[in-house]
């Protein structure tokens, strides 16, 4: 076992501010999650964003969040859409990633259907969540969009993963 000395000697020990923000968003990227991309339609046309900030709240009713950061230029139209989906990426659709990232290429060249409330949802993803939009919470720079599920969509398969600034796969 590690003498308690032994351990703070390996670990930087801060309070977040302004002066250290990247050794926080550091910090922060050591906690693996999944990969999403978030869609809604909008009056000019379906939007999209890829999203690490994803969690089930309540299984009953069937609830789920995901949290736009205040900054997005997609900020706006997705916390005043009525309606959203929340696709989990496979550990091959990286490109769907890409795709929905600042600067990416959108829906261009990307299959995509209308669900029955004009959401535009992507095909074959890991996991896909239909969602009408609940609550919202301030949350510092981001804001809490509470979904609850209307439809979900499942397949089997090995998830997409971000960890460390990279994207990857779960090794077992």
């Amino acid at each position: 076992m590690m003498a308690a000395n032994d351990i703070h000697a390996l670990e930087a020990v801060f309070v977040p501010g302004g002066d250290n923000h990247r050794a926080f968003r550091n910090a922060l990227g050591s906690f693996t999650t999944g990969v999403t991309v978030v869609t809604a339609m909008t009056d000019d046309g379906p939007i999209g964003m890829t999203v690490n900030s994803f969690a089930s709240v309540s299984l009953d009713p069937p609830l789920v969040l995901w949290s736009p950061a205040k900054s997005s230029s997609r900020y706006r139209a997705f916390t005043g859409a009525g309606h959203f989906a929340i696709h989990v990426l496979g550990a091959d659709q990286d490109h769907l990633s890409a795709a929905f990232t600042r600067g990416g290429s959108g829906f261009d060249g990307i299959e995509v259907c209308l669900n029955d409330e004009e959401v535009p949802v992507l095909p074959g993803t890991l996991a896909r969540f239909e969602c009408i939009q609940q609550a919202q919470h301030d949350a510092g720079d981001h804001t809490l969009v509470i979904g609850r599920v209307l439809r979900v969509a499942h397949r089997q398969g090995e998830p997409l993963c971000f960890s460390g600034g990279r994207f990857g796969r779960f090794a077992v």
